[in-house]
């Protein structure tokens, strides 16, 4: 197995327009970031597999049979009558950007006690993704903090995404602690602008700070919306910009990006530290290919592009306009 990721599957209820007293009408998705990701590293041909919890009710069937028709492995998805499956709803303004609400007090993902982890699927992993809202409360948070332990213990690669949700933590100080849990001890981090600023006022280039042995990451990946996103190594510096796309919702892009990003990483051999700018900026092209196309579709998985896709769109760009990228 290529690529383990443990956390959260829900399912995302996005509006798709508006009744006549103003409220969403909502359609449902399957989502939850971890997801996403991986559904992004299958379309990528990558063999992968989900840790996680839902509620032993039809939605969490649902889930289920998404996953494993996304050709995610499910050996470690298990379901409990303790909680029903976590839901979000998921409003859109004008440019296709998200507002959360969430139905998760508690929801089942946030159930999962580390005696109902399958360790084989870590075993067998390269890699394990992970990211906060799995951290937020307890027992799933002491779950992951031990299972993460339990793969760094064996070597394996720590990929990291915070998925920073105001909302679900009791202050913006918890939120940051456990961005600091997770950067510490990840190999490879993805950051919104906006969790990078979790970490320090200096913007984008604030993932520099991450490279320094304080925190050990080896690839630090900032997504800018769409001005594209910036990936750096102690080595290596890149930029790219995909091109203009009319978004119809963005749930779901970060993590599309993130896995995309993890896809070319493990082809180029899966060790960070030794990319060279070249092989940096084709990671980043693809991802902000991939990520830039998913915004073109409802919902997270269901948006991802399938790989072919993906080349024909970057090779085109390319072929108009010259590289995406740049190495200032």
């Amino acid at each position: 197995m290529d690529v383990a990721a443990i956390g959260e599957v829900l399912i995302d209820f996005t509006e798709t327009g508006k009744d006549g007293a103003g409220y969403p009408i909502l359609a449902a998705h399957p989502g939850g970031a971890p997801c996403n990701y991986l559904a992004a590293l299958a379309k990528a041909g990558k063999r992968v597999g989900f840790i996680g919890k839902t509620g032993d009710d039809r939605f969490g069937a649902l889930l289920r049979e998404t996953l494993q028709g996304a050709g995610i492995d499910v050996r470690g998805l298990i379901s409990g009558r303790e909680a029903f499956t976590t839901l979000a709803f998921v409003t859109l303004d004008g440019r296709g950007e998200r507002a959360f609400s969430f139905a998760r007090k508690p929801g089942a993902d946030t159930m999962l006690r580390f005696e109902e982890i399958d360790l084989s699927l870590i075993d067998e992993a390269r890699v394990l993704h992970f990211g906060t809202l799995s951290l937020t409360d307890e027992p799933s948070r002491g779950a992951v903090m031990r299972a993460v332990e339990y793969a760094r213990e064996r070597g394996k690669l720590i990929s990291f995404d915070p998925n920073y949700r105001p909302m679900l933590w009791p202050s913006r100080a918890a939120a940051a602690e456990a961005v600091d849990w997770g950067l510490r001890r990840a190999g490879v981090a993805k950051l919104s602008e906006e969790e990078a600023a979790l970490v320090t006022d200096a913007g984008p280039e604030a993932c520099a700070r991450l490279l320094t042995e304080e925190y050990g990451v080896s690839l630090a990946m900032v997504t800018l919306g769409a001005e594209g996103c910036l990936l750096r190594t102690r080595t290596a510096r890149v930029r790219s910009r995909p091109p203009a796309v009319a978004p119809v919702d963005t749930t779901g892009a970060g993590d599309i990006f993130g896995g995309s990003a993890m896809a070319r990483l493990l082809e180029l051999g899966g060790e960070p530290e030794r990319l060279t700018v070249r092989e940096l900026q084709e990671i980043a092209d693809f991802a902000c290919a991939a990520a830039a196309l998913s915004t073109r579709r409802p919902g997270g998985m269901p948006s991802v592009p399938e790989r072919a896709e993906t080349e024909r769109f970057l090779t085109s760009h390319l072929t108009r306009s010259g590289p995406t990228g740049y190495n200032p």
